[in-house]
């Protein structure tokens, strides 16, 4: 069993008066983004949030990390426990991609080949999300805090046993010093601009996995193309 890190009073309030909120906007180069025991043993016990929907913002941020090149970190428990292997639409997106396999630690950082492999990135912008939010999201946000790593909670990729546990998990988070975002928010701040170079990143990941955003731009498209079409037709 991992040693429970120990830590003085005096050491805590050092780490949280250095939390201050960073309004400087993530990038790719300075963001990691870690997926925690996303696994499909999990699934059917989570009510926090409709299943398809999670399913969808999981895999978006999966591709959040692929597309723009963020630092990324995949991290699961031992397949023969009961919680089982990773979904497969997420693993399906990450490919090849290392799996961290861990013991029994809910905080991730007491896992020696976690630790090292978030150092390894060289950034120090967390952004979080896993299974369950009340449970290792929680510890391991606490335990990134605890390291004076800038903490953000990725909510709508978590998910727990009831919204309640989920939304009291967020806000502990949260009053520790974490800042909670959604996968989308984030791809959004990577891009900055539309006509950025990573417009057509962004814009992509609206066609695939928020429908109601590119329904609506479908229709401003399309009324745009179908008035060029009656001016040129008037003036024929």
């Amino acid at each position: 069993m991992s040693e429970r890190p120990r830590s003085s009073s005096s050491d805590n309030d050092k780490n949280r008066e250095g939390t201050k909120l960073n309004l400087e906007p993530l990038t790719p180069d300075d963001t990691t983004i870690i997926m925690i025991d996303h696994a499909v043993g999990f699934a059917n016990i989570l009510r926090s949030h409709d299943l398809p929907l999670h399913l969808n913002n999981v895999v978006g941020l999966a591709k959040v990390a692929v597309t723009f090149g963020t630092g990324l970190v995949v991290t699961n428990g031992e397949p023969s426990k009961p919680s089982g292997g990773l979904y497969p639409q997420l693993l399906e997106v990450i490919g090849d991609h290392p799996v961290i396999e861990r013991g029994g630690n809910f905080n991730c950082f007491l896992d020696k080949a976690f630790a090292e492999t978030v150092e390894a990135t060289g950034r120090r912008r967390l952004a979080i999300a896993g299974i369950s939010t009340e449970g290792c999201v929680l510890q391991t946000v606490l335990g990134a805090l605890r390291l004076s790593y800038e903490v953000y909670v990725v909510a709508d990729a978590s998910a727990s046993l009831t919204l309640e546990t989920h939304s009291t998990a967020v806000a502990r988070m949260t009053q520790a010093g974490a800042t909670p975002v959604t996968w989308f928010s984030l791809a959004g701040e990577f891009t900055v601009d539309h006509r950025s170079a990573y417009g057509p990143l962004n814009q992509r990941l609206m066609r695939e996995h928020v429908p109601s955003m590119a329904m609506g731009a479908a229709v401003y498209f399309g009324a745009q193309a179908e008035a060029r079409r009656a001016d040129a037709a008037s003036n024929l």
